[in-house]
């Protein structure tokens, strides 16, 4: 059995934009709870969280890393996510499995969009937030100026319970405005201070910064706002449960500061979540739905209860195998235990449970309510399962994925290993949600989707890496269409004699278009038998098979109307075969008359952006054919700009929106309709066509 009761567990997602420093704060946090006997480093590539080889190569983090440690006998799960937006899935899966989020901002840049993003996600899944100012001992750092960011951008009430003790490379430690302490830190990155009286500098702005710290707390608890307010004294244990109460239910959200690369405040961090943030108990009832009753009903979150647990990540690892990591919900699992992957509706035999330190794992024999585990070598089980008693079945609604944002054409550089790309993917995006492999049906590319260019090369590099296979990446083709623009009748005659037995098919056809989006209709109007019953299928097949090909560019031809209205045929000679060859032949002669045009693929698109740039955005849609259909405003100065573009002037857009907005932009896309290319075009898509290999 686990060694922690449920109200010894805390649960944190470390979450901000790419940069901010999250892994060196969660290194210097398992370096203060002896999990590591070093300091890890991004920068040296000693970091225990971010160990994937793609991501020591570009410093960042690109999966969720977990890892836990004690602190003060209270187990202290965390989880290093990702701040870059190409990797943000993973960030929003994540945290729908945590209890409490630890949002960095950086003193230097302050609050950037991929923050905002991640506070959205919290604010999503009502998960309580603590605010970490990191990078303090840096050149330019603020503390008011991140303050200001904080209330500005998030719209909270910002809560301070520390000052800074000196300010860039002077920084040396925290004055705790609730202990009435300074904390002064020696500068070798041991995390080792000296509690001491608040400094001589700090003294006389001190009592002011208390008394509005405690203001702001007491508003949370009514009866220690009562006695606030008659002027009794408010204790410490007081203090702490107002605290506790106003960052659970969101009043105000504290803010704490220091340099995580430095070691310099980090303890007070680690004993601020173990005072603040929730225990598992203490989290809402989770809405499920149970099938054998077939009812709603609501999990608590209790050791006592039938076992849950909600699977939040996958790793696909070449020598492990499959590694399934989920978070107990309620009561406990043991290793070797028969569960239900209720998702899948299919059993599954657990075998050793472990813990997770970074890539190292670490085995134990059972998990309670709160945990969060590891299990290897499950045979059906993905992100996003739910595995349960398999006598008390359970379903959760699940994170919904967003969709991609760029796609490439992938093509093995070795003949041959079209096989083995195509496993080495589905293993790929087992780990990894946002990622989407699929085959067009017209063009017939293999297309890798993902959520932008740096999220599709490193895939490429993974492929290489773990599975020794090199591909290469191309935009991938616009699936064209090809159309009528006007009503034509035509004959369209088979007669061949070759010594034996003749063929023979004739039939008379009417084309016409249809609205966009209606396809095909074939309409027969024969009468009298002219053309036999048994035919008439082999017509209609004839001329769909035609269709496939195209007529001007090779492209498929869609919403049309095609009647068979008359023609003839011959007792011996005629056949389905020679039917099919004649509406083959009729169709092809009817669209060359028909007014043939070209169809491309219309996107409708919806852009986040600031303000500043709105802009320039929008005449980067202009300029790309664009059409912007509204404009609405969001909170944080952002625009949710509306728009359909042609597919073919967005293939690559992700790169040139970043490069717009400096980062600060995001977009989705999915398909609209076909419209017609304009004239200008036409001639240029029919000369760039290429016949497209079966």
């Amino acid at each position: 059995m686990s060694n922690y009761s449920v109200d010894k567990i805390r649960n944190i997602v470390v979450a901000s934009h790419g940069g901010a420093g999250k892994t060196s704060l969660c290194e210097a946090m398992l370096f203060n709870g002896k999990v590591t006997d070093k300091l890890g480093s991004v920068d040296s590539n000693s970091s225990v969280l971010d160990y994937e080889v793609e991501e020591m190569k570009r410093k960042i983090t690109i999966s969720s890393s977990i890892a836990y440690l004690d602190w003060n006998k209270t187990l202290i799960n965390l989880a290093d996510t990702p701040g870059y937006a190409n990797f943000l899935e993973d960030t929003k899966i994540c945290m729908k499995a945590f209890g409490g989020a630890l949002i960095i901002v950086s003193a230097v840049s302050g609050v950037k969009v991929q923050t905002e993003q991640v506070w959205k996600f919290a604010d999503d899944y009502q998960m309580p937030k603590v605010i970490f100012v990191n990078k303090m001992d840096r050149e330019r750092a603020s503390f008011e100026r991140a303050l200001g960011d904080i209330e500005k951008i998030f719209k909270v009430k910002p809560l301070p319970l520390q000052v800074p003790i000196g300010s860039e490379l002077t920084f040396k430690g925290v004055v705790d405005l609730i202990e009435e302490k300074a904390y002064i830190y020696e500068n070798d990155a041991s995390g080792k201070y000296k509690k001491t009286d608040i400094p001589d500098d700090l003294k006389e702005i001190f009592p002011q910064l208390r008394e509005k710290m405690i203001e702001n707390i007491v508003e949370a608890d009514d009866a220690i706002m009562e006695k606030y307010l008659a002027g009794e004294d408010i204790t410490t244990d007081e203090l702490f449960k107002a605290l506790k109460e106003g960052t659970l239910t969101g009043k105000f959200v504290p803010v704490l500061c220091g340099s995580a690369i430095k070691n310099i405040a980090i303890n007070k961090v680690l004993d601020l979540i173990l005072d603040i943030m929730p225990n598992p108990l203490e989290k809402a009832n989770l809405e499920a739905f149970d099938p054998k009753k077939g009812e709603k009903i609501f999990l608590k979150p209790e050791i006592e209860k039938p076992f849950s647990g909600i699977v939040f990540k996958t790793i696909s690892d070449p020598y492990t195998g499959k590694i399934t990591i989920f978070r107990v919900f309620s009561g406990n699992v043991n290793s070797d235990a028969t569960i239900l992957n209720s998702t899948k509706s299919s059993k599954e035999k657990l075998g050793q449970l472990y813990k997770l330190i970074g890539k190292k794992l670490i085995p134990i024999t059972s998990a309670n309510t709160g945990e969060i585990v590891a299990v290897t070598k499950l045979k059906d089980t993905l992100t996003g399962d739910i595995l349960c008693d398999p006598n008390h079945p359970v379903i959760l609604e699940w994170v919904k994925p967003s969709e991609p944002v760029i796609s490439f054409s992938i093509i093995p550089k070795t003949k041959g290993d079209e096989e083995k790309v195509s496993l080495a993917l589905q293993k790929l995006s087992e780990e990894d949600p946002s990622l989407q492999i699929g085959r067009d049906s017209q063009t017939k590319e293999l297309l890798l989707s993902g959520m932008g260019q740096v999220h599709i090369e490193v895939i490429v590099e993974k492929l290489k890496r773990k599975f020794g296979v090199d591909v290469e990446l191309k935009t991938p083709k616009v699936p064209y269409r090809e159309t009528i623009s006007k009503k034509v009748k035509v004959q369209g005659k088979y007669k061949k004699q070759s010594g034996g037995r003749g063929q023979y098919g004739d039939v008379w056809i009417e084309i016409e278009p249809l609205e966009r989006g209606k396809g095909f209709e074939f309409v027969d109007k024969i009468v009298g038998g002219v053309v036999p019953k048994q035919y008439i299928p082999a017509v209609e097949k004839g001329i769909q098979e035609a269709m496939v090909d195209g007529v001007i560019a090779g492209y498929p031809v869609v919403d049309l109307r095609v009647t068979l209205f008359d023609g003839s045929h011959h007792s011996v000679d005629s056949s389905e075969m020679a039917f099919k060859i004649a509406g083959s032949m009729a169709f092809k002669k009817a669209a060359k008359d028909a007014g043939m045009v070209i169809l491309e693929p219309i996107m409708d698109i919806e852009i986040t952006v600031p303000d500043d740039v709105m802009g320039d955005i929008i005449g980067d849609l202009n300029s790309r054919r664009g059409k912007v259909v509204g404009v609405d405003p969001l909170v944080n100065s952002n625009q949710l700009i509306k728009a359909q573009v042609p597919m073919s002037e967005i293939l690559e857009y992700a790169p040139d929106l970043r490069s717009i907005t400096g980062g600060r932009g995001m977009f989705t896309t999915r398909f609209s309709h076909y419209e017609k290319v304009p004239s200008f075009l036409t001639d240029k898509i029919i000369a760039n066509a290429q016949p497209i290999e079966e």
